[in-house]
């Protein structure tokens, strides 16, 4: 009898013991967590350190050129990767109601860093240090990675408006106001630097709204991984 219970106390756990299904979309919701601190993170470092960036004229994707460019491409893969993680694990936790369709879009968005990685943006606004100023010489990379951006941003913004449905559906009104409000500063922070040509004011607005934006998905993850509980 005592050997039997040594047994019990001994044997190791196996899947079905601790590692059940919410602990698998738990794991998946936290790349939600580390991608935005990931990218902003790197990407800031590298705009103090690399010899003429400037955070009020240039966009972080100018830093995919030059010499130390990989490091920024680098950063997009994976972000990216994280992303698409998290997309896998908010597709599970949003089961059984409204919103779903946001998991896809949250995807779209980590794609789309991952085809802005592979499609350089054009240098451009005298960045890196040789670079004529203004928009400078516009390519078939350049193009593809404006698209590439075009397509997960507005993919990540609508996500912010499906969620938000889903939340208030669940009566997290707040949850569900930030959504929408995340939404729209978005779109509008994009809408403003893709016209603005360098413009101060359009490029802080739009390092505020990519901020907020992956604040936002931090937000969201732990909101789900919390409610699997």
């Amino acid at each position: 009898m005592t050997t039997h219970n040594s047994a019990q106390t001994t044997a190791p756990h196996t899947c079905d013991d601790g590692w059940t299904p919410a602990h698998v979309t738990r794991s998946y919701l936290g790349w939600g967590v580390v991608a935005g601190p990931l990218y902003v993170v790197t990407s800031m470092v590298q705009g103090l350190t690399r010899d003429g960036f400037d955070f009020t004229r240039h966009q972080w994707s100018l830093l995919e050129n030059g010499d130390l460019g990989w490091i920024q491409v680098t950063n997009f893969v994976l972000t990216g990767l994280a992303l698409m993680a998290f997309a896998v694990g908010l597709h599970r936790a949003l089961a059984g109601g409204r919103g779903r369709r946001a998991a896809w879009l949250a995807g779209t968005f980590g794609a789309s860093m991952v085809g802005a990685a592979i499609f350089r943006a054009d240098p451009a606004l005298g960045f890196p240090v040789g670079t004529p100023e203004g928009v400078g010489v516009i390519t078939t990379s350049g193009i593809l990675h404006f698209a590439c951006a075009g397509v997960g941003f507005t993919a990540i913004a609508v996500a912010c408006f499906v969620v938000a449905r889903r939340l208030a559906d669940e009566g997290a009104r707040v949850m569900a106001w930030f959504s929408r409000i995340t939404g729209v500063a978005f779109l509008g922070g994009f809408a403003c630097v893709a016209s603005s040509g360098g413009n101060v004011i359009a490029n802080l607005a739009f390092t505020a709204a990519v901020i907020l934006v992956f604040t936002w998905i931090a937000v969201v993850a732990v909101n789900r991984y919390r409610a699997l509980a």
